[in-house]
């Protein structure tokens, strides 16, 4: 009886403190959601905060207590849409490339045995931890001389190229996991090295290839110290141009805008994650037991 009690205190605890922990952390999202459709006097209203709550101002510039005046202005205004389509192009190629060399060579560091794969993991350790400004500094040079800067694929190469020890490091935890067993029965039903990788282990260890990649995706999606420095301001992605919105002391920027455009730019990643939600747990999982 007293067991039941406790278990029934413990179930009562933690479900209070996650309801808490879900609310604190949705309430940022859902906040920002309901004040998109506001004037600016309502969403920051200095008077009184809850005019944000009843569109105080919103009824009177716009007669209604909604209004989808910062979205309009910032995605057919603004052409918040090329940002978005170039986000798409730099968040795909990065995201395609990453997995092919990371996949690759996570798979050849795991199977190998000789100790230069330690030292390789080890200096691509290194490079993931040098702050991402660092990596572009050292870009800068050859791109303004070869006249490379503001374009999307000088920017998906610095991305890569800071994500990649990050896949290489995520794969091979997953390849580590996979016997080796299966590369040598593949090799004697006929496959060749490449085909049993192909065929045999990526199947088996596709929710670490579709976790790894959502994380590649994130870096992109959501990079601003690279696409700022790197981009000219048409090619610009969604983040950097939210940026703009906000504007600087030397122009006056659109606040609404930034804030449809923040909401715009947060709901795919909802959907992304729910969707891919039991690959990435599975995923986390298996790279969790070694490595």
């Amino acid at each position: 009886m007293q067991m039941q009690k406790s278990s029934r205190t413990l179930v009562i605890v933690s479900t209070v403190l996650v309801a808490i922990w879900i609310i604190l952390a949705a309430f940022p999202f859902f906040w920002t959601l309901w004040g998109s459709f506001k004037v600016q006097g309502d969403f920051f209203s200095k008077a009184d905060w809850r005019n944000a709550l009843w569109g105080t101002r919103t009824i009177i510039e716009t007669g209604g207590p909604f209004t989808g005046a910062g979205y309009e202005g910032a995605w057919i205004q603004e052409e918040f849409w090329r940002a978005s389509i170039n986000t798409m192009i730099v968040v795909f190629f990065t995201v395609v490339i990453s997995l092919t060399f990371g996949t690759l060579g996570g798979y050849a560091l795991a199977r190998s045995g000789h100790s230069y794969a330690f030292w390789l993991l080890m200096i691509a350790l290194v490079f993931r931890a040098m702050p991402h400004i660092t990596l572009v500094s050292g870009y800068l040079l050859p791109f303004f001389q070869w006249n490379l800067w503001g374009h999307l694929p000088t920017t998906i190469i610095v991305l890569v190229a800071i994500n990649q020890p990050f896949t290489l490091w995520m794969l091979h935890s997953f390849f580590l996991n996979i016997p080796k067993d299966l590369d040598e029965s593949a090799k004697v039903d006929g496959c060749t090295q490449l085909q049993a990788f192909r065929l045999v282990i990526i199947p088996v260890m596709w929710p670490g290839v579709i976790t790894t990649g959502l994380f590649s995706f994130l870096l992109a999606y959501n990079d601003f110290a690279v696409t700022s420095m790197l981009l000219s301001q048409e090619n610009q992605t969604m983040v950097p141009r939210i940026e703009a919105f906000l504007g600087s002391t030397f122009e006056e920027g659109n606040v609404m805008f930034a804030v449809a455009a923040v909401v715009s730019a947060t709901a795919p990643l909802f959907v992304l994650v729910m969707f891919f939600q039991r690959q990435i747990v599975s995923g986390l999982t298996a790279g969790a037991v070694k490595g």
